[in-house]
């Protein structure tokens, strides 16, 4: 009788950089549990350390001008231009939960949160940029960079500190909407608008409408200001080996250094965003990207 030989199922196994064909390995689920253990521990010990460690440097802040802030744009355009498709894929879920959030608020009768939404999203900016960040600095090394790499930043240690500034970021988005709320109380009264018309009127035409806009310009300005002054700690994170206090440190040297570029620069971002809102938060497919992609670059122009 002739013998056959029994079908092996191949898979790959992906190892400094190469492929290699090797049957499929019957692993003991004791072990495999064990191994995996170890190494989502070894995982989240790196990524703590990089809380808590403290360098005995920091880096070296540069002086800004407005010059590096048309440079950092038109850097930030060319990795849109040349990562276009990726970088607008990751970011497309931003206008998208925008979209959602104001179709719930306005079915929900809270309108005087809209305004405040704007501004709380770009609070959030840089967050959810930080896969911008690492395309970026994947580009500027020569290296393949895409969605693909951006979304592998959450296999890396430095996902821990990023996730936990984020949480400081969200802490003052969830402030920031309480405060709204407590602003249009005391200025046009507790008692929810009927309608946008409604809203935008008694806004626009009353003394108490214009005293809700001044102080909240001003209170959202505080809240824009503290998230300024921490935002390039981000970017910091992704680009090198720094532990999140030395990063907030250096962001905020890097503000205390360039007040007015800083300042000019987070009017920029706020202008540009605003601009993309209109209409329905479809431009921030363009806008979001090109800023993600110039912050990392006004970063590394701030400290080398």
């Amino acid at each position: 009788m002739r013998m056959t030989k029994p079908a092996v199922n191949v898979s790959l196994f992906h190892a400094t950089g190469k492929e290699f064909a090797m049957p499929n390995v019957i692993r003991d689920p004791g072990n495999w549990l064990a191994q995996e253990t170890q190494a989502g521990l070894s995982f989240l010990a790196q990524g703590l350390r990089r809380l808590r460690r403290h360098e005995a440097s920091l880096p070296e802040v540069r002086r800004l001008s407005l010059s590096d802030l048309s440079a950092a744009l038109r850097a930030g355009w060319d990795d849109f231009q040349a990562l276009r498709s990726d970088a607008m894929f990751l970011c497309l879920f931003y206008p998208v939960a925008g979209l959602v959030l104001f179709f719930l608020v306005s079915a929900g009768s809270l309108l005087p949160l809209l305004g405040p939404l704007v501004v709380g999203f770009a609070l959030l900016g840089p967050v959810f940029a930080s896969g911008l960040y690492e395309m970026s600095r994947r580009r500027a090394a020569g290296e393949l960079a895409g969605w693909k790499d951006a979304v592998a930043l959450l296999g890396r240690p430095v996902i821990v500190p990023i996730v936990v500034l984020g949480g400081y970021y969200m802490f003052l988005f969830g402030f920031w909407l309480l405060a709204a709320m407590v602003i249009h109380a005391v200025t046009l009264g507790p008692e929810m608008p009927s309608s946008l018309w409604a809203f935008m009127h008694e806004t626009f035409s009353t003394f108490a409408g214009w005293e809700m806009l001044i102080l909240g310009t001003l209170v959202g300005g505080a809240f824009m200001l503290a998230a300024l002054a921490t935002s390039f700690a981000f970017p910091l994170l992704v680009d090198r080996d720094i532990s999140l206090p030395g990063a907030v440190a250096t962001s905020i040297r890097i503000m205390q250094r360039n007040p007015l570029t800083v300042l000019a620069w987070g009017a920029l971002v706020g202008a540009l965003l605003l601009v993309g809102s209109v209409p329905f938060l479809v431009g921030l497919i363009v806008v979001f990207p090109l800023l993600g992609h110039a912050t990392w670059h006004l970063c590394r122009r701030a400290v080398g």
